[in-house]
């Protein structure tokens, strides 16, 4: 379809922000959905395949996503992301029994997981390079805030009309989508032509590679989520880890020989690329370390209701958007991504610092944990725009749409095999704490169980400070000399081979 002339990107741009909401309320919409949906679907799958039916997907096509918008263009690639994502809304909601809802939900993340790659890799065509930080920091803080209203959203739809709208409200806006992105993108040629062969064009995509990757993250993501899966007693976690592994090892043996790898590992050997890609890492387990014990803890040891768990992670919300907008601009006026990152780090330590604190004196007041949150979304604002920028920046043109998408694999990565970790570590101590005879009698058990939990989770919270201390120590490595070829526009400098 030939784009339309459009006086202002600020069209598409609208567009691409709006199918990055509907993908992260997708999210989360269903934690207050769920109950509804078990009463009414028939079916003899555990529930939970319903959320990781979703993160496997969304997960595993991020780096395909990204490679493939490197050889056939980003245009295409997103308006398939955009229509694989509305055909999976529509399944869902008329799925009939849990079997139907999970495979829906299979394919809903299949085009849900290549929308923010992709929505930041578009953003280069539409704006000058010293606005491109700015408006993918609006991406970044977009995506951040409607993960959070993901719960509150689906408790008012199961409320006041029905769980099958949690999906379908997705449908106009993302047809909507498809087509203004259809009429307006602009049609550029791709960085990197696939080899002629004697039939004319194939692509070039390491397809071996991406099987290995695909059988590398399932395996990982299911050993992250094995618990609540109710997988086989055969399928044991060792086996899952030993083989996730293996494939892993195999992916990186591909890549190596490969002569159009999927994930190239010279972008890792770049220190500037390598050090986001950690920090990115990071940033999933702070994420998901709070957004998933602090409402448990609310909720079991606090006693408040989902939706009241769910308004305490505002202060999240409002500092992810503050201080990623915050984050575009420094970007813009040539502030160096390496000291917005350090002070991110500092203000994310001092959030779980005050939650460790919190929890040690004052455990009952869901307010002061409230407002310990803010830290920690000015720290993650700050650092979801540097990720991307100085991804794209230090990386080459022919290789930009995965290295845009590995930094984003990564963190979702991070934050399943971190909640996972943290889980493990949680269930531990808490039973640990009311093992002891006597430890729930005398009809103090609500009280113990909260206090349990108020323990464990101060080692949680400690847990994800040591990974953002990790990325703190990767800063260093975020390109501060000033290369032959000068400073980027963006404020981001160029990094040298």
């Amino acid at each position: 379809m030939k784009a339309l002339r459009t006086s202002s990107p600020l069209l598409p741009f609208a567009m691409l922000v709006l199918t990055l909401v509907l993908a992260a309320l997708d999210q989360t919409i269903l934690s207050t959905a769920l109950p509804v949906i078990s009463r009414e679907l028939p079916g003899g799958w555990p529930l939970a395949w319903v959320f990781s039916a979703y993160l496997l997907a969304a997960t595993v096509v991020i780096a395909l996503y990204g490679r493939l918008a490197d050889v056939l263009g980003k245009k295409p690639m997103l308006l398939l992301a955009i229509g694989l994502f509305l055909a999976g809304s529509l399944a869902c909601g008329a799925s009939q029994d849990v079997q139907q809802l999970v495979l829906a939900r299979a394919l809903q993340g299949a085009g849900g997981g290549g929308l923010m790659t992709l929505a930041m890799l578009t953003v280069p065509d539409l704006f000058a390079p010293e606005q491109r930080g700015r408006y993918q920091a609006l991406l970044g803080a977009a995506y951040g805030v409607s993960t959070m209203f993901g719960p509150l959203m689906g408790g008012a739809l199961v409320e006041h009309l029905s769980w099958h709208w949690a999906f379908w409200m997705n449908v106009p806006p993302a047809a909507l989508a498809w087509g203004v992105l259809a009429s307006t993108l602009p049609s550029k040629p791709t960085a990197a032509q696939p080899p002629a062969t004697q039939g004319g064009q194939r692509m070039a995509i390491d397809w071996l590679g991406a099987v290995l990757l695909t059988a590398a993250l399932v395996l990982l993501l299911l050993a992250t989520q094995r618990g609540q899966l109710n997988l086989p007693e055969r399928v044991s976690l060792w086996l899952l880890l030993v083989l996730g592994a293996t494939f892993t090892l195999a992916f990186v043996w591909r890549q190596k020989r490969a002569a159009h790898p999927l994930l190239p590992l010279s972008l890792f050997a770049r220190p500037a690329y390598a050090a986001v890609s950690f920090i990115g890492t990071a940033t999933g387990v702070a994420l998901y370390a709070a957004v998933v014990f602090l409402p448990q803890y609310l909720q079991i040891g606090l006693h408040l209701s989902p939706t009241g768990s769910a308004w305490h992670l505002l202060p999240l919300m409002a500092g992810i958007t503050v201080a990623a907008v915050t984050s575009g601009k420094l970007l813009r006026t040539q502030r160096p991504a390496v000291s917005i990152a350090r002070a991110a780090c500092v203000l994310m330590l001092l959030s779980f610092g005050l939650m460790a604190g919190v929890l040690h004196l004052l455990p009952a007041k869901p307010l002061a944990l409230s407002a310990a949150l803010l830290p920690l979304g000015l720290g993650l604002g700050l650092l979801f725009p540097i990720v991307t920028v100085v991804a794209q920046r230090v990386s080459p043109a022919q290789h930009m749409g995965i290295a845009t998408a590995a930094p984003i694999m990564l963190r979702s990565l991070g934050g399943a095999a971190g909640v996972a970790l943290m889980a493990a570590l949680l269930a531990h101590l808490v039973n640990r704490e009311l093992a002891p005879p006597g430890a729930l009698s005398r009809g103090a058990a609500a009280d113990a169980v909260t206090a349990a939990l108020a323990h464990g989770l101060q080692s949680v919270f400690g847990c994800a400070a040591v990974a953002v201390l990790l990325a703190l120590v990767a800063t260093n490595w975020l390109v501060q000399k000033q290369p032959r070829e000068g400073l980027a526009k963006d404020g981001v400098l160029e990094a040298t081979p």
